[in-house]
Protein backbone atom coordinates (compact mmCIF):
# COMPACT_ATOMS: atom_id res chain seq x y z
CA UNK A 1 0.00 0.00 0.00
CA UNK A 2 1.30 3.45 -0.90
CA UNK A 3 1.97 5.72 2.03
CA UNK A 4 -0.30 8.63 2.88
CA UNK A 5 0.53 12.10 1.59
CA UNK A 6 1.12 13.28 5.17
CA UNK A 7 2.48 11.96 8.46
CA UNK A 8 -0.28 10.72 10.73
CA UNK A 9 0.24 12.21 14.21
CA UNK A 10 1.37 9.94 17.01
CA UNK A 11 -1.62 8.74 19.08
CA UNK A 12 -4.03 9.72 16.29
CA UNK A 13 -7.68 9.25 17.18
CA UNK A 14 -10.70 8.60 14.98
CA UNK A 15 -13.21 10.39 17.18
CA UNK A 16 -16.38 9.39 15.36
CA UNK A 17 -17.27 5.94 14.06
CA UNK A 18 -19.89 3.28 14.64
CA UNK A 19 -19.66 -0.42 15.33
CA UNK A 20 -22.78 -2.23 14.10
CA UNK A 21 -22.70 -5.94 14.76
CA UNK A 22 -25.94 -7.87 14.05
CA UNK A 23 -24.92 -10.42 16.70
CA UNK A 24 -26.16 -7.89 19.27
CA UNK A 25 -29.80 -6.88 19.92
CA UNK A 26 -30.98 -4.45 17.24
CA UNK A 27 -34.02 -3.19 15.36
CA UNK A 28 -33.51 -5.59 12.45
CA UNK A 29 -31.54 -3.11 10.35
CA UNK A 30 -28.06 -3.86 11.68
CA UNK A 31 -27.31 -6.37 8.93
CA UNK A 32 -27.87 -3.66 6.31
CA UNK A 33 -25.37 -1.34 7.98
CA UNK A 34 -22.84 -3.80 9.36
CA UNK A 35 -19.44 -2.60 10.48
CA UNK A 36 -17.57 -4.82 12.92
CA UNK A 37 -14.70 -4.12 15.30
CA UNK A 38 -12.57 -6.59 13.38
CA UNK A 39 -13.12 -4.75 10.09
CA UNK A 40 -12.33 -1.39 11.65
CA UNK A 41 -9.23 -2.70 13.45
CA UNK A 42 -7.71 -3.50 10.04
CA UNK A 43 -8.39 0.05 8.83
CA UNK A 44 -6.95 1.55 12.01
CA UNK A 45 -3.82 -0.57 11.73
CA UNK A 46 -3.34 0.19 8.04
CA UNK A 47 -3.54 3.95 8.50
CA UNK A 48 -1.88 4.20 11.93
CA UNK A 49 -4.88 5.48 13.88
CA UNK A 50 -4.48 3.70 17.24
CA UNK A 51 -7.26 5.48 19.16
CA UNK A 52 -11.00 5.37 18.54
CA UNK A 53 -14.24 6.82 19.86
CA UNK A 54 -17.14 4.48 19.09
CA UNK A 55 -20.58 6.07 18.91
CA UNK A 56 -23.73 4.04 19.54
CA UNK A 57 -25.62 3.52 16.28
CA UNK A 58 -29.39 3.87 15.84
CA UNK A 59 -30.12 0.21 14.94
CA UNK A 60 -28.87 -0.74 18.42
CA UNK A 61 -31.29 1.58 20.20
CA UNK A 62 -30.76 1.96 23.95
CA UNK A 63 -28.94 -1.36 24.31
CA UNK A 64 -25.28 -0.33 24.58
CA UNK A 65 -23.87 -3.86 24.86
CA UNK A 66 -22.36 -3.76 21.36
CA UNK A 67 -20.70 -0.47 22.23
CA UNK A 68 -19.19 -1.82 25.43
CA UNK A 69 -17.99 -4.90 23.56
CA UNK A 70 -16.34 -2.71 20.90
CA UNK A 71 -14.44 -0.70 23.51
CA UNK A 72 -13.32 -3.89 25.22
CA UNK A 73 -12.16 -5.57 21.99
CA UNK A 74 -10.34 -2.50 20.69
CA UNK A 75 -8.72 -2.05 24.09
CA UNK A 76 -9.71 0.22 26.96
CA UNK A 77 -6.39 2.05 26.76
CA UNK A 78 -7.16 3.26 23.23
CA UNK A 79 -10.96 3.26 22.96
CA UNK A 80 -13.85 5.26 24.36
CA UNK A 81 -17.60 5.05 23.76
CA UNK A 82 -20.51 7.45 23.38
CA UNK A 83 -23.76 5.84 24.55
CA UNK A 84 -27.40 6.49 23.68
CA UNK A 85 -29.54 6.79 26.81
CA UNK A 86 -32.71 8.35 28.10
CA UNK A 87 -33.67 9.53 31.58
CA UNK A 88 -34.69 6.03 32.64
CA UNK A 89 -31.03 5.01 33.00
CA UNK A 90 -30.14 4.30 36.61
CA UNK A 91 -27.13 5.67 38.47
CA UNK A 92 -25.82 2.12 38.76
CA UNK A 93 -26.04 1.69 34.99
CA UNK A 94 -24.20 4.97 34.47
CA UNK A 95 -21.43 3.77 36.78
CA UNK A 96 -21.17 0.50 34.83
CA UNK A 97 -20.98 2.36 31.53
CA UNK A 98 -18.31 4.69 32.90
CA UNK A 99 -16.25 1.70 34.04
CA UNK A 100 -16.63 0.26 30.54
CA UNK A 101 -15.05 3.28 28.87
CA UNK A 102 -18.16 5.28 28.03
CA UNK A 103 -17.47 9.02 28.11
CA UNK A 104 -20.58 10.65 26.71
CA UNK A 105 -24.22 10.41 25.69
CA UNK A 106 -25.47 11.20 22.20
CA UNK A 107 -28.69 12.85 21.14
CA UNK A 108 -29.14 12.12 17.45
CA UNK A 109 -32.37 13.95 16.72
CA UNK A 110 -31.53 15.30 13.27
CA UNK A 111 -34.22 13.11 11.75
CA UNK A 112 -37.22 13.01 14.14
CA UNK A 113 -38.71 10.08 12.19
CA UNK A 114 -36.04 7.66 13.38
CA UNK A 115 -34.73 9.34 16.53
CA UNK A 116 -34.21 6.86 19.38
CA UNK A 117 -34.21 9.53 22.10
CA UNK A 118 -35.83 12.90 22.78
CA UNK A 119 -33.92 16.14 23.17
CA UNK A 120 -36.14 16.76 26.21
CA UNK A 121 -33.91 14.35 28.13
CA UNK A 122 -30.73 16.24 27.27
CA UNK A 123 -30.56 18.77 30.08
CA UNK A 124 -31.66 16.36 32.87
CA UNK A 125 -29.11 13.78 31.75
CA UNK A 126 -26.39 16.39 31.39
CA UNK A 127 -26.68 17.17 35.10
CA UNK A 128 -26.20 13.51 35.97
CA UNK A 129 -23.13 12.92 33.79
CA UNK A 130 -21.19 16.14 34.22
CA UNK A 131 -19.33 15.06 37.37
CA UNK A 132 -18.04 11.98 35.51
CA UNK A 133 -16.47 14.25 32.90
CA UNK A 134 -18.75 12.95 30.18
CA UNK A 135 -19.91 15.04 27.25
CA UNK A 136 -23.29 15.55 25.63
CA UNK A 137 -22.97 14.89 21.90
CA UNK A 138 -25.54 16.64 19.73
CA UNK A 139 -26.40 15.41 16.25
CA UNK A 140 -28.79 18.10 15.11
CA UNK A 141 -29.42 20.13 12.00
CA UNK A 142 -28.22 23.71 11.97
CA UNK A 143 -31.83 24.85 12.28
CA UNK A 144 -32.36 22.59 15.29
CA UNK A 145 -29.24 23.98 16.97
CA UNK A 146 -30.70 27.45 16.69
CA UNK A 147 -34.15 26.27 17.77
CA UNK A 148 -32.70 24.77 20.97
CA UNK A 149 -29.93 27.36 21.45
CA UNK A 150 -31.15 28.53 24.86
CA UNK A 151 -31.21 24.98 26.23
CA UNK A 152 -27.78 24.21 24.78
CA UNK A 153 -26.37 27.37 26.38
CA UNK A 154 -27.64 26.15 29.75
CA UNK A 155 -25.88 22.76 29.55
CA UNK A 156 -23.32 22.72 32.34
CA UNK A 157 -21.09 19.99 30.94
CA UNK A 158 -18.83 19.28 28.00
CA UNK A 159 -20.65 19.59 24.68
CA UNK A 160 -19.74 18.04 21.33
CA UNK A 161 -21.45 19.15 18.11
CA UNK A 162 -21.62 16.40 15.48
CA UNK A 163 -20.76 16.57 11.80
CA UNK A 164 -19.75 20.25 11.57
CA UNK A 165 -23.13 21.31 12.95
CA UNK A 166 -24.75 20.15 9.71
CA UNK A 167 -24.62 23.67 8.34
CA UNK A 168 -26.52 24.17 5.09
CA UNK A 169 -24.02 22.99 2.42
CA UNK A 170 -25.15 25.78 0.10
CA UNK A 171 -24.21 28.34 2.75
CA UNK A 172 -21.30 26.84 4.66
CA UNK A 173 -20.16 29.25 7.34
CA UNK A 174 -22.70 31.79 6.07
CA UNK A 175 -25.37 29.59 7.65
CA UNK A 176 -27.14 31.51 10.48
CA UNK A 177 -26.13 28.74 12.89
CA UNK A 178 -22.39 29.30 12.38
CA UNK A 179 -22.17 32.30 14.76
CA UNK A 180 -23.89 30.14 17.39
CA UNK A 181 -21.27 27.40 16.88
CA UNK A 182 -18.56 30.02 17.38
CA UNK A 183 -20.32 31.38 20.47
CA UNK A 184 -20.44 27.91 22.03
CA UNK A 185 -16.81 27.22 21.16
CA UNK A 186 -15.79 30.52 22.76
CA UNK A 187 -17.45 29.48 26.01
CA UNK A 188 -14.70 26.88 26.41
CA UNK A 189 -16.76 23.73 26.98
CA UNK A 190 -17.72 22.90 23.38
CA UNK A 191 -15.94 20.88 20.69
CA UNK A 192 -16.99 20.31 17.06
CA UNK A 193 -16.56 17.01 15.25
CA UNK A 194 -15.30 17.49 11.72
CA UNK A 195 -16.69 14.42 10.01
CA UNK A 196 -19.17 13.24 7.41
CA UNK A 197 -18.20 15.34 4.36
CA UNK A 198 -20.76 13.43 2.30
CA UNK A 199 -23.60 14.71 4.50
CA UNK A 200 -22.27 18.26 4.40
CA UNK A 201 -22.00 18.66 0.64
CA UNK A 202 -23.99 19.99 -2.26
CA UNK A 203 -21.33 19.28 -4.88
CA UNK A 204 -20.61 15.63 -3.95
CA UNK A 205 -17.24 13.88 -3.98
CA UNK A 206 -14.53 15.00 -3.50
CA UNK A 207 -16.64 17.20 -1.18
CA UNK A 208 -14.79 20.47 -1.75
CA UNK A 209 -17.60 22.51 -0.21
CA UNK A 210 -17.60 20.39 2.94
CA UNK A 211 -13.83 20.71 3.13
CA UNK A 212 -14.10 24.50 3.00
CA UNK A 213 -16.49 24.42 5.96
CA UNK A 214 -14.29 22.00 7.91
CA UNK A 215 -11.19 24.09 7.26
CA UNK A 216 -12.97 27.29 8.37
CA UNK A 217 -14.09 25.74 11.66
CA UNK A 218 -10.65 24.26 12.27
CA UNK A 219 -9.00 27.61 11.56
CA UNK A 220 -11.40 29.36 13.94
CA UNK A 221 -10.86 26.94 16.83
CA UNK A 222 -7.89 24.59 16.33
CA UNK A 223 -8.06 23.52 19.98
CA UNK A 224 -11.76 22.70 19.86
CA UNK A 225 -12.08 20.34 16.89
CA UNK A 226 -11.70 16.59 16.52
CA UNK A 227 -11.75 14.41 13.40
CA UNK A 228 -13.80 11.33 12.61
CA UNK A 229 -14.20 9.04 9.60
CA UNK A 230 -17.84 8.09 10.30
CA UNK A 231 -17.17 4.42 9.49
CA UNK A 232 -19.16 2.42 8.28
CA UNK A 233 -20.84 5.39 6.56
CA UNK A 234 -24.42 4.33 7.21
CA UNK A 235 -25.94 7.23 5.28
CA UNK A 236 -24.24 6.21 2.03
CA UNK A 237 -25.49 3.50 -0.34
CA UNK A 238 -22.17 3.64 -2.19
CA UNK A 239 -19.52 3.58 0.51
CA UNK A 240 -16.70 6.14 0.22
CA UNK A 241 -13.13 4.97 0.06
CA UNK A 242 -11.50 5.04 3.51
CA UNK A 243 -8.22 6.32 2.13
CA UNK A 244 -9.96 9.16 0.28
CA UNK A 245 -11.60 10.28 3.53
CA UNK A 246 -8.31 10.09 5.43
CA UNK A 247 -6.56 12.09 2.71
CA UNK A 248 -8.92 14.98 3.48
CA UNK A 249 -7.08 15.44 6.77
CA UNK A 250 -4.29 17.66 5.36
CA UNK A 251 -6.91 19.76 3.54
CA UNK A 252 -8.81 20.35 6.76
CA UNK A 253 -5.71 20.64 8.96
CA UNK A 254 -2.88 21.85 6.71
CA UNK A 255 -0.16 22.27 9.34
CA UNK A 256 1.51 19.61 11.43
CA UNK A 257 0.39 21.46 14.57
CA UNK A 258 -3.26 21.60 13.51
CA UNK A 259 -3.22 17.87 12.73
CA UNK A 260 -1.60 17.09 16.07
CA UNK A 261 -4.28 19.09 17.88
CA UNK A 262 -7.29 17.71 16.00
CA UNK A 263 -6.19 14.08 15.90
CA UNK A 264 -4.21 13.65 19.12
CA UNK A 265 -4.20 16.39 21.74
CA UNK A 266 -7.85 17.51 21.54
CA UNK A 267 -9.32 14.00 21.73
CA UNK A 268 -6.94 13.19 24.56
CA UNK A 269 -8.31 16.14 26.53
CA UNK A 270 -11.94 15.55 25.58
CA UNK A 271 -12.08 11.78 26.09
CA UNK A 272 -9.40 11.24 28.71
CA UNK A 273 -6.93 9.01 26.90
Amino acid sequence: MASLSFDMPVHACNAHLHIIDPAFPNDGKAREQIGTVETYQKIASEYHIPRAVFVQAKPLGLDNSCLLDAVQKFGMQNARGIAVLNSSVTDKELEKLNAGGIRGVRFSVWNPKNAVVSFDDCQPLSERIKDMGWNVQLHMSAAQLLQHADTIRRLNCRIVIDHMGRLDPALGIKDPAYPFLCEMIDRGNTWVKLSGPYINTKTGAPWNDASQTARAIADYAPERVVWGSDFPHVTEKIKPDERALIELIPQWFPSERSRRLALAENPQELYGF
